[in-house]
């Protein structure tokens, strides 16, 4: 079941949250520094082991001290007007972000809006390609959440969802 709710990622109670990461992943702003704030030091040490992470690509690491049993660390792309692959980027980590946790046999994800913070991707064009993965992997997960920063970013979503892309 797909839904949308405006939260913290870092305290949603699911199997999985997806961390939109920097290619460190070393902590960061936004919705990386909730997480890594949220999950305590273990997940930087952690993280250290990992040797960071290319953009478009995941890396799995457990939740510490989160409700959620594993983070994936996924690196969006940084938004340069739409002709530099972006939107390929951008699916690919939604895609395995599915896969990976599907591998850890996750029944629950939520995913933030990926790119769409100091990134720039453009919010409605990020939320086009988040939406479409998402339904095309539903039907494998209990629950999949789109989890937004504000009611006017969740429109965004329901909208989409309400109206079919």
């Amino acid at each position: 079941m797909l839904q949308v709710e405006v939260a913290d990622i870092s305290s949603l109670d699911v199997d999985v949250i997806v961390n939109a990461a920097n290619n460190s992943l070393l902590g960061g702003g936004g919705v990386d520094g909730a997480i890594h704030r949220a999950a305590g030091a273990d997940l930087l040490a952690f993280n250290r082991e990992l040797g960071g992470c290319e953009t478009g690509q995941v890396k799995v690491s457990p939740g510490f001290n989160l409700r959620a049993k594993w983070i994936i660390h996924t690196v969006g792309p940084v938004w340069q007007g739409g002709e530099s692959g972006e939107a390929e980027l951008l699916a690919s980590c939604y895609r395995l972000s599915f896969e990976q946790a599907l591998k850890i046999e996750a029944r629950s994800i939520a995913f933030p809006a990926i790119s769409c913070g100091v990134y720039g991707y453009p919010k409605k064009s990020a939320a086009i390609i988040a939406v479409t993965i998402m339904q095309n992997y539903e039907a494998e997960f209990e629950r999949v959440i789109a989890c937004c920063f504000s009611e006017q970013d969740a429109d965004i979503y329901r909208d989409l969802i309400r109206t079919g892309i």
